[in-house]
């Protein structure tokens, strides 16, 4: 006999990737549950990063973040672009500031040729510095389908298309915990003031910094599958003035992250961050004294930036499967060939670049479970 169930989706966690995930289930006529343990969309890693629309410029040939990040900007753009949701294309120089650098800018370049990354433009510093005249830079890279955008009327739009096709985002509902039913499907335990179980075809686990613990209380989920979770912080600080550059400006990557950026956000504010610092819990603390490292950071590539002028802004954590010293790890999007459990994908590691990629990640998920 068939189970009739009572909802056909449920995704654990409304940020950009739940909901985008959310989103592609809806559009193929699913009814569709995101649940939400905050009071409000987008609370977690989502609120807390740098908006930033990548290109996929650094991400290892055949990786997901390599494939679905290309794809993912370029649905993004199409989506901002559809609904009118405050974005700019305002292009990106990846730069060195070093001759000895040189080297590893061009790695660069090639890495993203091979992601099918469009339109890149090699820059000798003197061509760097006519595009943006107070940059330091012996050579750079122009990549100028790079950009900032709206995250959260990005993800205000998405709960609202979800809701138009009949979904339902569920705030203040924290996952308890979910079993599998004999012949397909689960039984979904939520807590909260409204406890109850509901029964679903397809169960998506997209929690963020919560994944590990939404997994582990899933029934038969196997422990050895869940990665270990490390906590990777990142701090920004505003500048004060007039903005020094109307593109984004990166400077090489440094072991397991991007490294400190310059960006220029929606509002003309100059913005720098996040650098790298495990810690062992969530802290979103600035500490002021960590202005020290981004003033030699910046002036690398930002000589005029002036004693004084940084401003502690906010703090974000990223969940990270690899820990210090260790080499930076690959979205993990892991269904049955992993944990045996049918109608199950989990995500893990979800981070940089999760929020370009959110639409692709999203297609992706309900592909695998449902076409």
């Amino acid at each position: 006999m068939r189970m009739a169930f009572e909802t056909d989706a449920i995704v654990i966690g409304a940020g950009a990737v739940g909901l985008a995930t959310g989103r592609a289930f809806a559009l193929r006529g699913h009814e569709t549950l995101v649940l939400e343990a905050q009071g409000a969309i987008g609370q977690g890693i989502s609120s807390r990063n740098s908006e930033v629309i990548h290109a996929g410029l650094y991400y290892p040939t055949g990786s997901l973040k390599a494939r679905l990040c290309v794809l993912g900007r370029q649905l993004l753009y199409a989506y901002l672009d559809k609904y009118h949701i405050a974005h700019q294309r305002c292009g990106k120089l990846v730069v060195a500031t070093e001759p000895h650098e040189a080297a590893r800018l061009e790695a660069i370049f090639r890495q993203a040729g091979e992601n099918g990354v469009e339109g890149l433009q090699r820059l000798s510093g003197e061509q760097a510095r006519a595009l943006e005249p107070e940059l330091n830079a012996t050579a750079a890279i122009l990549s100028p389908d790079s950009g900032v955008m709206d995250a959260h009327g990005y993800m205000g739009n998405m709960a609202g298309e979800i809701s138009a096709l009949g979904g339902a985002i569920v705030i203040n509902t924290p996952f308890v915990g979910a079993s599998p039913i004999p012949g397909g499907g689960f039984v979904v335990r939520t807590g909260g003031d409204a406890a109850t179980e509901v029964t679903t075809r397809y169960l998506v686990i997209a929690a963020g910094l919560g994944a590990q613990d939404a997994a582990a209380t899933v029934d038969t989920f196997p422990a050895a599958q869940i990665p270990r979770l490390h906590y990777g912080k990142g701090v920004y600080f505003t500048c004060a003035g007039k903005a020094p550059f109307g593109r984004l400006v990166y400077p090489l990557p440094i072991p397991g992250a991007l490294g400190t950026h310059y960006r220029r956000d929606l509002g003309g504010q100059a913005r720098f961050g996040p650098d790298l610092d495990f810690v062992d819990a969530p802290d979103y603390t600035v500490d002021p004294a960590r202005a020290d490292a981004f003033y030699d950071t910046i002036r690398r590539f930002w000589p005029g930036l002036k004693d004084g002028a940084l401003v502690p802004d906010y703090a974000g954590i990223r969940p990270k499967l690899h820990g210090p010293g260790e080499l930076q790890t690959d979205f993990r999007i892991d269904g049955a060939e992993a944990h045996g459990l049918a109608g199950l994908i989990a995500l893990f590691g979800i981070e940089s670049p999760g929020l370009t990629s959110s639409l692709a990640i999203g297609d992706e998920v309900v592909r695998r479970l449902v076409d």
